[in-house]
């Protein structure tokens, strides 16, 4: 993991600073933000992509795999090309042709679910980021551990009226995200705040603010980060709180 979160004030400032963990990698996953054919900040940044695979190339010659689900089950190959992720020697995948296992929650007490089924790339990759914008949904955060929602297939947990996550909603979905993330650990998070993106319950639909921030670093300290810079209540991190306070007490006994 990144031992500490990286507050980066201007786009013209950040500089991808590669752990050395990095450097020893075979596989290297990035799951961008990319669930729809529209350009940053509702999704993730060519630009910010690119710095990041340069940097991973000055040092390495890991794979890099791309891997991305829509929540529609829409082919991401269109979208990919259309968001110009065209990068060479990356291999893009879509979450829905994937094989998928059963993951099992480390959690004693899981708050939603004590098993996750996850594509099968992700257990033979070496290093995991997550790169997102700096999304505001419903007053809420979706940062770089909400991310990783789309990382599940759809036709194991959309409801039975196609609704997307329908099978998770009942358990609460900030209480999904918590397992998720201890389920699924990424090393690194970034979080592309040169804008802002303020959105309601629908995504795709909002309004663009200068914010000029960017935050890298381990998942939780990023979004825990990005969140108290801007006031947010990001639930999901108050969940995950809960359960590193129960795993310390565990400790301790």
């Amino acid at each position: 993991m990144v031992a500490r979160t990286e507050l980066i004030l201007g786009a013209d400032e950040f500089a991808f600073e590669l752990p050395p963990r990095v450097r020893w990698a075979r596989r290297i996953l990035i799951k961008p933000c990319a669930a729809h054919s529209l350009p940053y900040p509702v999704t993730t940044s060519r630009q910010t992509l690119e710095k990041v695979i340069h940097a991973i190339r000055a040092v390495s010659e890991a794979d890099i795999i791309l891997l991305e689900g829509n929540p529609a089950q829409e082919q991401m190959k269109p979208i990919y090309q259309s968001l110009g992720y065209d990068f060479p020697r990356v291999l893009t995948l879509d979450v829905k042709d994937c094989v998928f296992v059963e993951v099992e929650n480390p959690l004693a007490r899981p708050f939603a679910m004590s098993t996750f089924w996850l594509p099968n790339v992700l257990l033979y990759c070496d290093y995991l980021i997550s790169i997102c914008p700096f999304k505001v949904s419903a007053g809420h955060g979706d940062l770089t551990i909400k991310n990783l929602l789309s990382l599940l297939p759809v036709n194991k947990y959309q409801g039975a009226d196609g609704s997307d996550w329908g099978v998770l909603r009942p358990f609460g979905m900030d209480k999904v995200i918590a397992d998720l993330y201890f389920t699924l650990p990424f090393d690194m998070g970034i979080i592309d705040g040169r804008k802002k993106f303020v959105c309601s319950s629908e995504a795709a639909q909002g309004k663009s603010q200068k914010c000029g921030k960017m935050f890298i670093g381990e998942p939780y300290e990023v979004d825990l980060e990005a969140s108290r810079s801007e006031g947010l209540v990001t639930e999901y991190l108050q969940w995950i709180e809960i359960a590193r306070a129960q795993m310390d007490d565990n400790w301790e006994e």
